[in-house]
């Protein structure tokens, strides 16, 4: 346990340096029960209502990238949250907040993978919609932080099931 911590807090501190000029409101680094966690506002990465990538996020992104590509071994999540607002008017593309939070993560993936070289193999899309808030949807200062992307560090169960099987 104690180096899965040190090999967590390692990864946080190596994502903190990598990303290091942005502002704290935009991205957030942490560890959770074991996890790292890292949240991305959407105001970075796509323009109200879409999942058309801006400038600003490949930035972003290829900073997180080039930690990530440095660890070969680690499996990662990429899931799109939204605020509750409907979208507005319908461009047959997207239903609901479900359908551009999927399309916010598999944009995301697909950068990681077409432009930075992270093997698909690596990563998981999924999109919460508007379910896992953050913040009640009462304000827009709420709203917009339900609104992001959350890079999930995913445990390496692999070597956990092996400290198990040596005792």
């Amino acid at each position: 346990m104690a180096r899965k911590d040190s090999m967590n807090m390692a990864l946080v501190m190596n994502l903190k340096g990598a990303i290091g000029d942005l502002n704290d409101d935009d991205i957030n680094i942490k560890v959770e029960k074991g996890v790292v966690y890292v949240d991305i506002s959407d105001k970075l990465l796509f323009k109200s209502g879409s999942f058309s990538i801006t400038d600003k996020a490949t930035v972003v992104l290829g900073k997180v990238a080039k930690v990530l590509a440095a660890q070969p071994n680690i499996e990662f999540m990429v899931e799109g949250h939204t605020d509750s607002k409907q979208l507005l008017g319908s461009d047959n593309v997207m239903e609901d907040n479900w359908d551009l939070s999927v399309k916010r993560a598999t944009t995301i993936v697909r950068l990681l993978q077409e432009k930075y070289g992270i093997d698909p193999k690596r990563m998981t899309a999924a999109g919460r919609g508007e379910y896992i808030p953050v913040a009640e949807n009462n304000s827009a200062a709420n709203r917009a932080a339900n609104r992001r992307t959350r890079i999930v560090i995913l445990p390496q169960l692999d070597q956990f099931f092996k400290l198990l099987e040596k005792k």
